[in-house]
This record gives C-alpha cells, sequence and structure tokens, in this order.
C-alpha cells in the first residue's frame, strides 16, 4: 500500500515509522497545516506490535494505559478485553487508529529510509530510500521505536545449525511448527520469559540457556469485566491526567515511606500484598527508596527469591533462576504467565551459559564448554540494538558531515532525548535521553509528538526554517540524565540500558529517570522561556539550560 502523495518536491515534514509514534506524528502535524510523508519498512503499520508476533507477546504496561489519550472519543468507542492485551489486539487498535483518523494515506510502506543528508544551503533533508528514490522535507522527524532493531545474532557457530531457526523479534513460523520438537531458546528477557512456558506445553523438549537471570513477576493478566470497562471509561480524563504527571505514566501509587520504616513483619505483608497485585505499582512501587539504597532494594530481591524458591521444585534449577547480579528492578523486571512453574515440566532444562558458556553450534546440536545439547529447533530471544540502532540505520549526516554514530561515537549526547546539536531541523520521539526507557511509552510519545509540534509552530510564526540543539544545551542535559541516573541503583548494573548488549557500544545510560511528570512539566517551562538550549534561525535565547531541572518539582 502506498500514499496517495504523489508530489516529489521539498514537503515539510519526512517521518519515519507507522507505529504510535509515526500515527500521532501524522494526525499531529497534517491538523496543524504541515504536509507530511511517512515511509515504513513494514507492510503496513503498527511498527513493534507488527513485527513481534512470537507466542505470548504482549506489553508489560496495562492496556487502559499503554493507549492514546488525545482523543476522548476514541477513548470511549476501544474497548480493552484484558488487564495486559496481546499483541493481536494491539496490533488491531493501532489499525482501528489508522482507520478512524484516515492515517494510512500519509505514509509509503514496504519503504525503509537508509541515508538522510542535510542540505545547509537550501536548509532541507535528502532522504534516500531504499526503493533508490529520494525524497526532501523541511523537517526529518524519527518515530522508529527505540526497540524496533534486532541485535546481531553473535552466537557462536550459528550458521552451522540446519534445523528450524527463528526469532522472536521476527517471528515468522506458527507455533504449532515447534510441536513435538527439541527446542533450545537462547535467552531470557521478556520475549523468552513470554514464549518459553507457551513453547514448553507443545515441545517435546526445551532447554533454555540463561545468561543473566531477570527478576520475573506474575503479571496477573486477567478479563476486564464489563463493569472495570465502565469505570475507567467514566474517570478516563482523570486517570490520563495522573499518568501524564507520574513518575512512570500510569497511576503511580505515591509511596512515601522508606522499607526501613517499618518492621521486617510489616514489610513482609506489604510485599505479599504487592506481589499479588503485580505490574508497576507491584514489588518495586511498595517503598520510597527501593531504587536509590541498596540495603533497602536487598528486602525486596529476598522476598523475590524466597518466591522463586517456593515455585520451582528442583533447588539447583531454582537457584540458577534465582537473580543475583544485579538489584531488582535496576534492569527491567519481566512479567510472565508460569514462567517460574514451566521449569517444573519434566520436558524443561536450563542451562547456565555463566557456568557453561557457548562454544559453538553443530548441524542439530549446540556445544557449550561442558556439555553437548540437541535440538531440531532454535528460538533466539536475545533482544535489540536499543534506540541508538533504529537512529544509526537511518544514515544521518549532519551539517557538519558527519555521520550520527560517529558524532556519538563516546556516547549518546542529545537535547531532552528530542534533538541533537548539529543535526538541524531533526528530532527523535521517544528518543535515547528521553524518558522512553523507563516510562509508558505511549504517554512520552504523545508529550514528545505534541511539543516538537509547538516547536515548530513558534518557527514557523517567526518565519524561521532552522532549529536546532545548542551544544551548551545539550551538555546540560546530558549532565542532567547522568546526574539523575547517577544517584539511583540503575548506575550500578550492566544492561540493555547501558547498551551492554551489543559488543562496542559505548556505555550510556540510554533514559532520563526523573519521571515522565518532572520532565513534562520541566519541557514546558522551557517552551515558555522561549526555548533555552535551542537556536532558532541561528539566534537562541539562551544557549544554555540553566537551573530549569532543579527548580521543577
Amino acid at each position: 500500500m502506498n500514499s496517495t502523495t504523489t508530489d516529489t518536491g521539498i514537503v515539510d515534514v519526512i517521518g519515519v515509522g507507522a507505529g504510535f509514534s509515526g500515527l500521532y506524528l501524522a494526525h499531529r502535524l497534517t491538523n496543524a497545516g504541515w504536509s507530511f510523508a511517512g515511509f515504513e519498512a513494514g507492510p503496513d503499520v503498527g511498527g513493534t506490535w507488527f513485527w513481534n508476533t512470537y507466542p505470548g507477546a504482549r506489553c508489560d504496561v496495562e492496556s487502559i494505559y499503554y493507549s492514546y489519550s488525545f482523543d476522548e472519543a476514541l477513548q470511549q468507542e476501544w474497548t480493552w478485553s484484558q488487564r495486559f492485551a496481546p499483541q493481536a489486539e494491539i496490533l488491531a487498535y493501532i489499525n482501528h487508529v489508522a482507520d478512524r483518523f484516515d492515517l494510512r494515506k500519509h505514509f509509503t510502506f514496504g519503504t525503509r529510509v537508509v541515508g538522510a543528508t542535510w542540505n545547509a544551503a537550501e536548509r532541507f533533508w535528502e532522504v534516500r530510500l531504499d526503493n533508490g528514490e529520494t525524497r526532501r522535507g523541511r523537517y526529518l522527524i524519527s518515530g522508529a521505536g527505540g526497540l524496533s532493531t534486532p541485535k546481531d545474532f553473535d552466537v557462536p557457530g550459528l550458521g552451522n545449525f540446519t534445523g528450524l531457526q527463528v526469532s522472536t523479534s521476527r517471528w515468522n513460523i506458527s507455533l504449532d511448527d515447534l510441536a513435538g520438537k527439541r527446542v533450545a531458546v537462547i535467552g531470557t528477557g521478556s520475549s523468552g520469559v513470554q514464549a518459553i512456558p507457551l513453547i514448553a506445553q507443545i515441545a517435546e523438549h526445551v532447554t533454555v540457556f540463561q545468561r543473566t537471570p531477570n527478576y520475573v513477576l506474575p503479571a496477573r493478566n486477567a478479563e476486564l469485566s464489563a463493569t472495570q470497562v465502565e469505570s475507567i471509561k467514566s474517570l478516563y480524563p482523570a486517570i490520563r491526567e495522573e499518568c501524564r504527571h507520574s513518575p512512570g505514566g500510569i497511576p503511580d501509587r505515591p509511596a512515601a515511606d522508606k522499607a526501613f520504616d517499618v518492621s521486617a513483619e510489616e514489610r513482609r505483608r506489604r510485599y505479599e500484598l504487592a506481589y499479588e497485585l503485580s505490574g508497576f505499582n507491584g514489588v518495586g512501587g511498595e517503598f520510597a527508596d527501593l531504587l536509590i539504597d541498596a540495603e533497602a532494594n536487598r528486602t525486596a530481591a529476598e522476598f523475590l527469591h524466597d518466591k522463586i524458591r517456593d515455585v520451582v521444585r528442583d533447588p539447583a534449577t531454582a537457584e540458577l533462576l534465582v537473580p543475583k547480579y544485579h538489584p531488582f528492578g535496576a534492569k527491567r523486571s519481566c512479567f510472565g504467565t508460569d514462567y517460574y512453574e514451566t521449569f517444573n515440566r519434566p520436558n524443561v532444562s536450563l542451562v547456565s551459559l555463566r557456568d557453561e558458556p557457548i562454544e559453538t553450534m553443530t548441524a542439530n546440536a549446540i556445544v557449550t564448554s561442558k556439555n553437548t545439547y540437541e535440538a531440531d529447533a532454535l528460538v533466539l530471544a536475545i533482544g535489540f540494538d536499543a534506540f541508538t540502532g533504529p537512529l544509526y540505520g537511518l544514515g544521518l549526516t549532519g551539517a557538519s558531515g558527519r555521520k550520527l554514530q560517529d558524532t556519538w561515537q563516546d556516547g549518546v549526547r542529545t537535547y531532552l532525548g528530542i534533538m541533537t546539536a548539529d543535526f538541524p531541523n531533526f528530532f527523535m520521539v521517544a528518543g535515547p535521553q528521553s524518558p522512553a526507557l523507563a516510562s509508558n511509552v505511549v504517554m512520552t510519545i504523545e508529550q514528545a509528538v505534541d511539543w516538537i509540534a509547538d516547536l515548530m509552530e513558534h518557527a514557523r510564526e517567526r518565519g524561521a526554517t532552522l532549529v536546532e540543539a545548542t551544544a551548551e544545551g545539550q551538555d546540560d542535559w546530558v549532565d542532567i540524565t547522568e546526574k539523575t541516573v547517577a544517584a539511583t541503583l540503575y548506575a550500578t548494573t550492566e544492561s540493555w540500558y547501558r547498551g551492554s548488549n551489543v559488543e562496542g557500544k559505548p556505555n550510556t545510560f540510554m533514559g532520563y529517570v526523573g519521571g515522565v511528570g518532572k520532565y513534562r512539566r520541566m519541557c514546558t517551562e522551557i517552551a515558555k522561556r522561549g526555548y533555552p538550549g535551542v537556536e532558532i534561525d541561528g539566534e537562541a535565547r539562551s544557549r544554555t539550560l540553566g537551573p530549569i531541572h532543579e527548580e521543577i518539582a
């Protein structure tokens, strides 16, 4: 399906991606009078939720929050079936939005952006497509999701394996294709946690290869009753406003007291209640200091360790599954259904890659330093080149003639996670160093798109055609993000949050963890003050951010 726009002249905006970000970009900007040409590598809308069709795929944010808030009629007409809707339902919702607002006409599908160069003399982006065409746009905006570029499959000897091979990030088989097979699953992040229990139900045997055990909390997924749906819809305006100003983009429970403000018995009682509640308002939200105090964190971690030992009957397997290498919450926790219970099945075994790393593969087996494990099928659940991978894939060349990956070779540097110096008129929706990493990303997407649109309209009203982050403003934001994360236990842990899962990737924490609400208030204040840290047609109200972050509660 192709865009109805055939004009190959200069458009106001070229957008990348037709997922949650790209669709709202098209809606918001075209309603404000901007001409828009969007490009999507997939054959239709959906983004992440088009590609991620692996068994058990669903979001870890409750669906009533993981959805658009910009249109009240849309909220009222769409009904979610479950607390955590499955991938097919999320994709159906995205398709409904595209249909309802007639958004497909703004996109060319099956077309990937492979290069983009800033033309300083004429102030436009020259964008190269994989079909050989070139398009020109005054602004270039990336709506490519932070978790949309699979990481390289760096498994030794992978090319030797001749059995069925599939990755969770580009699932292209039926679950039934694994029936009766000896299946090896490499990876125990979110996709592995969701897929393994379903694969185990039909496979002859499943061997799970785990490098780092994660905290997996029970999802407690359930159907939403008609009464629940009615209540949610009646309260949606208030719910959304609470989400916009909360730390995580969901109605977070305010935790005023700290873990050692109460007795050990009271802590245990409250952890039990939170464990039953689950979700991001579960155990991790019970006390205010769980992500800033290692000893407080240990009380929650040990509670969860005991839960694993209670569920998994074999003590040796249980100990392998107990997370020992990072504090609870310092890596994104997973939410699963019967994950730990699956290791009680006689047809499931666990291999620790810390104890016996993979040395090579043969045509029908994985060979570790200690054993050989035969397999008919291989499932790769080894994650993404998060945040920077999708951006580097655009082949961006900035005003100085340098590629984005060269500009960031020593680490990511952005202004608000939205702009980056030397790349004029280029914006990132939910980019690195934004709150996207640790939030309900749909809430972050809406806020970013609105802020970008307001800045563009501000420039247009002044007759300006160039918008760029100042180096000083960018330096301020990098300092803010680093100081904010340094005060937390995130700073103690290697993870995809830091790019640690991709060899050679600079160690930069990929998010702002000061809270969705504080970030929104700060962005609003920046706009009110005339966009300090931003050059508009070469002029800046202030080249630095100043003390705005400290002034915002």
